[in-house]
């Protein structure tokens, strides 16, 4: 009996040698359900056959972009804590958009972008684990994309990679110090992306007959993308096409033969991101057969990199997340003859500021409009000894009534906490330094008009995408949960399993199905 309690005790100490948190960018999880069909039994199927599957995973703010969501999972906060709200944010100062992540105090590496987690204002799980092995564990992120790279790592990473969109290598930023030999030697070798890109093709994987899951597919002729190194799109074309994920698992293969993943004292910890969303050509269509193509073959991407965790390291030792981010994008255009209509930015502030001048006198008390936010020019507000609150109320109450506004707060009411349920979405997703003075919410069907020439007026929509979140492996009991839970709950549970502190700014408790087994 004390021998079996002294295990017990040994066993109740463990942690997995190595977490695989899974991100797949813009998943859909109808789409999973749509095309299961065509899975193999070792790629989707296995996570959902044998981990633990929440099937209605929720962010808690609205217009989710890549950078929120992923900011958000893996801090465990929202960005009215993290405080990335977006990809990119308008600095009015110089008149310019800029990436959420732009730090140019680091050069690139493999890159001319400058990039670092600066601007993320909270700690990630990644973060909290370094901190608890005191460096020892080893931290490494692998995505597309810089914004999901990063975010999907934290601080202090060993390192972190996404694939150039410029020449196509494993780019990172000098903010992170550790670029691993075999990364470098991968970035030179024949088998880099530009050296094979050119002879890359993306053709249907299943026949003609076996893509019917989306009835409302009506291009007959069978798609067939080819891809040139010199042409500026080349390496987006890529990314955004099943080719882009093979690629992440290339990387991966290395880590995994190199990276010493899983013999260390403490546990290591690796960040995949994959891509499930439209071809860059195909935005602005809803069904095609390249989004069942490019799941089909995730499928076999999921199946090689499961394969690859069981082989090197074993499932058994390994905790493995899996999730969407909560989003899909699209660019669709308005039909006729639904409700709905076109809001004028121009317009509105321009016929704004003439009213706050009939008001306060003839000065300019707009600044511009950017995301569905109007900023107002504080620094004439205070020189003329102006209430802000008073100000922005006003300013409120006259776009409020404007065709296409579903209604609209003001930055001082949120900073108040003067705010009910239906405005919960503006606080948590909008950060109080760089906040616009008024944040508006259009009506279904409404689409912004930005009077650009050339540009094509899009319907942005703002659906609840139906994202799955699953735990694996590392002794976790096979179940299927239909609650809805919080993005922002998945942070806490992987620290929970790791034994480690959750992220400073996250205030959840575990997910309590998914308890310590071990």
């Amino acid at each position: 009996m004390a021998l079996l309690a002294t295990c017990g005790l040994q066993a109740q100490q463990s942690a997995p040698k190595l977490v695989v948190y899974i991100t797949v960018d813009q998943l859909r999880g109808d789409y999973l359900e749509y095309f299961f069909h065509t899975f193999g039994e070792h790629g989707f199927k296995r996570l959902m056959n044998e981990g633990a599957v929440y099937h209605n995973l929720q962010f808690e703010f609205p217009h989710v972009e890549q950078a929120s969501a992923f900011a958000t999972l893996f801090t465990g906060t929202n960005p009215c804590n993290h405080g990335i709200t977006g990809n990119i944010y308008y600095d009015f100062e110089h008149m310019k958009e800029v990436p959420s992540l732009y730090d140019p105090d680091y050069l690139g590496n493999f890159t001319h972008d400058h990039y670092s987690p600066r601007n993320l204002l909270a700690a990630t799980i990644a973060d909290e684990l370094k901190i608890a092995s005191r460096g020892r564990s080893e931290v490494y992120a692998i995505a597309p994309d810089a914004e999901s790279a990063i975010l999907s790592s934290g601080h202090v990473a060993n390192g972190v990679f996404w694939i150039d969109n410029l020449n196509g290598k494993w780019a990172t930023t000098t903010y992170y110090k550790n670029v691993p030999w075999y990364v470098e030697r991968y970035n030179n070798s024949p088998e880099s992306l530009p050296v094979r890109v050119d002879a890359l093709t993306w053709r249907p994987s299943l026949p003609p007959g076996q893509y019917g899951a989306l009835p409302y597919v009506e291009e007959s002729v069978a798609f067939n993308y080819t891809f040139k190194a010199k042409t500026v799109d080349c390496y987006p074309k890529v990314k955004t096409s099943p080719l882009g994920n093979k690629e992440v698992n290339r990387l991966a293969a290395q880590f995994f033969e190199y990276a010493g993943f899983g013999m260390r004292p403490d546990p290591d910890y690796l960040a995949i991101t994959f891509y499930a969303g439209n071809y860059v050509g195909n935005k602005a269509k809803e069904y095609t057969r390249e989004i069942q193509d490019t799941y089909y073959q995730l499928d076999k991407d999921m199946e090689e990199l499961l394969n690859l965790v069981d082989k090197k390291v074993g499932l058994k030792n390994t905790l493995v997340v899996f999730s969407g981010a909560g989003y899909f994008k699209s660019e669709e255009e308005p039909a006729g003859g639904m409700p709905g209509g076109e809001f004028h930015p121009k317009r509105c502030t321009a016929l704004l500021n003439m009213y706050l001048m009939a008001i306060y006198g003839q000065k300019v008390w707009v600044s511009g409009f950017y995301n569905n936010q109007i900023y107002l020019n504080r620094k004439v507000i205070e020189e003329s000894g102006l209430d802000l609150v008073e100000f922005q109320d006003k300013a409120a109450d006259f776009v409020a009534e404007f065709s296409g506004v579903a209604r609209v707060t003001t930055d001082m009411t949120l900073r108040k906490g003067i705010w009910n349920e239906a405005m919960s979405g503006f606080h948590y997703g909008t950060y109080p330094a760089g906040r616009g003075d008024l944040i508006i919410s259009l009506k279904p069907g409404w689409a912004v008009n930005n009077e650009l020439p050339g540009e094509k007026v899009k319907l942005v929509r703002n659906n609840a995408v139906q994202t799955p979140l699953v735990f694996m492996g590392y002794g976790i009991q096979p179940q299927h949960i239909y609650r809805e839970v919080k993005a922002t709950e998945v942070a806490p549970t992987v620290t929970h399993l790791l034994r480690v502190r959750p992220p400073n700014a996250c205030d959840r408790i575990p997910l309590h199905e998914i308890s310590l087994t071990k």
